[in-house]
């Protein structure tokens, strides 16, 4: 390839780039707000989209909160380019925070406790498993362990926290969306009556050559 690198990135690299970019956290953020910020659409479009990648990013579902963000934008009215950026929300910093929120907030709804320490036991247990052995009977009854001690309170945990999350991150989006648009409107007025000004100007002159 034309611009490959000549170098190939190893593993170590990759892991450092998913930890810590290479524009580190504050660039990249502000990267991101610009181009949502520039997206072609109504603030509550795009404040809806980030909304729903936001919200998508409290579920225990790695893998599958694009999709999951896709879904509710389509659901809300949202951008799905926004959906996709809002889905960063969910990265390794933030990651440690939401599954232990809703890991305990999921376990306190379901059986009035915030007792975390038997989750963690029973996912420490199930990390053993040899998978490479394992039948399809076996996947499935493995599906199952972990289903009731992690995912189900995690996905219970899950709504509340990230619908609460996911609210304010849209009324903080649309309000810059929508400061954003009126600015950009405002700028291209006066550069439209600027440029208007400028051939009134060039056409007098012209007629008084």
């Amino acid at each position: 390839m034309l611009f490959a690198r000549k170098k190939p990135v190893g593993w170590r690299e990759k892991l450092r780039i998913a930890i810590w970019p290479r524009r580190s956290w504050s660039r990249s953020t502000k990267y991101l707000a610009k181009r949502v910020l520039r997206i072609t659409a109504s603030p509550h479009a795009i404040a809806a989209g980030i909304a729903a990648g936001v919200f998508a990013s409290f579920t225990p579902y790695l893998g599958f909160h694009f999709l999951l963000a896709f879904a509710v934008a389509y659901l809300i009215a949202g951008n799905i380019i926004a959906a996709a950026t809002g889905t960063f929300f969910g990265n390794p910093i933030t990651f440690p925070f939401i599954w232990a929120s809703t890991l305990s907030t999921g376990n306190f709804i379901l059986t009035g406790k915030f007792q975390t320490g038997t989750n963690f036991h029973q996912l420490k247990e199930l990390a053993r498993t040899d998978f490479w052995h394992m039948g399809w009977d076996d996947v499935w009854q493995f599906v199952i362990n972990v289903w009731e001690p992690i995912l189900m309170p995690m996905t219970v945990g899950a709504i509340p926290i990230g619908i609460v999350v996911s609210l304010i991150f849209y009324g903080v989006t649309r309000w810059f969306a929508l400061a954003f648009q009126v600015s950009r409107r405002q700028k291209l007025d006066a550069r439209a009556l600027q440029e208007k000004e400028s051939a009134a100007a060039r056409s007098a002159l012209s007629e008084m050559n």
